[in-house]
């Protein structure tokens, strides 16, 4: 049986909206500015209890991907799927591909989640491994575009996190009422805020 993360909300179709521009960057920045929100979001505000095992431990891949395009992206992430698939979980548990220069529209990028979908099928990766989504203009469905929930899953850069079945499966039988993160979260964000937001990135990031 699947399990997904409980930060692997999918959000349904929404009016399109103008998205983030973003430079062209150099990769350490784009890995420093992700660590950060890592350790202040993710893990600072407990979003994910379990990403906090896997940071310590350094296992976590961080990949910078050039791509341009949608084709060039997914051709990345097949590739990245079948690393993680190939080495051992002790060495890398998880990998966060970022990639600044494609799917900046949120639409577009959410769109693509079915492509990443298809590609886990393709590679008959699908209970072994899992794509999570988290974006800059993150929106869930039926939430306006400034709700703080939205936030939980709002990265400094559109970002594709791939994740190990079994890592998320022991994660969560260790972890009392699991199933109740995403609520929790949004209740942690409704307390702090966006001005508690905006003091944790006073530079957006």
């Amino acid at each position: 049986m699947c399990v997904k993360c409980p930060l692997a909300r999918r959000t349904a179709p929404f009016t399109k909206e103008v998205s983030h521009e973003y430079p062209v960057i150099d990769h350490a920045a784009a890995i420093a500015a992700t660590e950060q929100w890592l350790e202040k979001a993710v893990i600072g505000l407990n979003l994910c209890p379990f990403a906090k095992a896997v940071h310590v431990k350094k296992q976590i891949r961080y990949v910078v991907s050039d791509a341009t395009t949608p084709e060039e992206l997914l051709e990345q992430l097949m590739d990245e799927l079948q690393l993680l698939a190939d080495t051992p979980a002790e060495q890398v548990d998880t990998t966060l591909i970022i990639h600044p220069a494609v799917l900046t529209d949120f639409e577009d990028y959410n769109e693509f989640l079915d492509v990443a979908d298809a590609a886990l099928e393709d590679m008959q990766l699908v209970g072994e491994l899992q794509v999570a989504s988290f974006h800059p203009d993150y929106q869930f469905a039926d939430t306006d575009k400034n709700d703080i929930g939205n936030y939980t899953n709002r990265s400094p850069y559109p970002t594709l996190h791939l994740l190990r079945e079994d890592s998320v499966e022991r994660a969560v039988a260790a972890f009392p009422e699991a199933e109740e993160i995403f609520e929790k979260n949004i209740e942690t964000m409704e307390q702090l805020g966006h001005d508690g937001w905006d003091k944790l990135f006073p530079q957006g990031k």
